[in-house]
């Protein structure tokens, strides 16, 4: 297998703008659990005890949410709609909205209440109003049924609020999916992570500020969640666009409001400026040639009908490995488009990367005369061979 100059151009380049596989993997961060995804390209940056099921205190309401937008989508819940409030939804304490059993409280406040304020009590009013049989703990079991067919394979829930409580839990890898299912199938809703501040009905003026530490930063932030509890920690459901690239991570386990702040921007800071999208093929493009067997032509090049762009480190220092694969001599006659290998690329740090490639053109069998050359190259070959020992 030869490759072309333009693959080997391709990866050199590539390789300039690599990063050092040891830097690349030295950011660890401080969480118990993290998991960073470049949403752009599906590229997993970090894992870091990502499907451990663990606490995820208010993250969880990102699970409350998705299923209330899924409500209002399919018209079982007006955005107007008026919802009660419960005894049972008003005696939740912690970060809430301060409601009473005479309120009775549009969806869309509710929604708000939820994102912007963390209120256990709306995610509770949420909760009963979707739930079959009226209760939390029937929606919570609803939450499990819907996020186990979302793929969240980690997740079980016993409150729409992450209130502390036996068997609830997710992963970070969780999280992290169900932050993008929220971004790509609610992007009408999705503006309202970004909200800063929401006052409701005057109440509460110690509760009115989106907690999410990313959004003053001017670093293009624009979600999801924080979490804590004592149990759990402090954490964080983030995501971030910068150009054409968002980044969507989760992580938990700190220490203080102080470290999720800090941790929470390195993260965002380390994916955006350690990795860049390349384009590293272009379709139709012959990238290798790989050896005929009994053809009109002794090679045939290969080509990948799709450009291909990756994520790749971007500092100077170490190269990007690539190699063709295929079972050969492939044996003519060949045609046009028929697949015949695969090109493997391995970005340093980064998961591997495969694109099947095509026969550029058609080879013919090769008539009597070429097929008789062959045969005698290889009764040469096996004549020139060593004589084996006797037995």
């Amino acid at each position: 297998m030869i490759l072309s100059r333009s693959l080997r151009r391709l990866l050199a380049a590539a390789s300039a703008l690599a990063l050092l596989a040891s830097q690349a993997s030295a950011f660890d961060t401080r969480a118990r659990a993290a998991f960073v995804l470049d949403y752009t390209t599906g590229t997993v940056l970090m894992a870091k005890n990502a499907d451990e099921a663990l606490p995820p205190a208010s993250m969880s309401k990102l699970m409350t949410l998705y299923m209330a937008f899924e409500a209002i989508r399919d018209g079982r819940l007006g955005l107007d709609e008026r919802l009660p409030v419960s005894s049972h939804a008003m005696s939740y304490g912690g970060s809430t909205m301060f409601l009473d059993t005479t309120d009775r409280v549009r969806v869309e406040d509710l929604l708000r209440g939820i994102i912007v304020l963390s209120g256990n009590d709306a995610c509770a009013v949420i909760a009963e109003a979707l739930s079959p049989d009226g209760t939390e703990a029937g929606f919570a079991e609803l939450m499990t049924r819907r996020a186990q067919q979302l793929g969240m394979t980690n997740s079980t829930f016993a409150n729409a609020s992450g209130w502390p409580a036996p068997g609830h839990h997710m992963s970070m890898r969780d999280l992290t999916l169900l932050a993008t299912h929220i971004i790509d199938d609610f992007p009408d809703f999705y503006p309202i992570f970004a909200e800063r501040r929401f006052e409701f009905d005057g109440r509460a003026p110690q509760n009115v500020n989106n907690r999410n530490p990313l959004l003053r930063l001017d670093i293009g932030a624009d979600g999801l969640k924080t979490g804590h509890t004592s149990e759990a920690g402090y954490g964080l459901v983030g995501s971030a666009k910068q150009g054409e690239r968002r980044v969507v991570f989760a992580m938990t386990g700190l220490e203080s409001e102080r470290a999720r702040a800090e941790e929470s921007e390195a993260i965002v800071n380390w994916a955006f400026r350690q990795f860049a999208e390349r384009k590293l093929v272009t379709k139709e493009t012959e990238i290798a040639s790989a050896e005929v067997w009994m053809g009109a032509e002794d090679s045939v090049g290969l080509v990948s009908r799709e450009d291909v762009t990756l994520l790749v480190p971007v500092t100077p220092g170490t190269r990007l490995d690539a190699e063709v694969v295929y079972t050969g001599p492939l044996k003519a006659p060949i045609a046009e488009g028929q697949k015949l290998a695969e090109l493997i690329i391995r970005p340093e740090g980064l998961p591997e990367h495969r694109v099947p490639l095509f026969a550029a053109h058609a080879v013919a069998g090769g008539g009597f005369a070429k097929r008789m050359m062959v045969v005698s190259q290889e009764l040469l070959s096996r004549l020139n061979e060593p004589a084996g020992e006797a037995m």
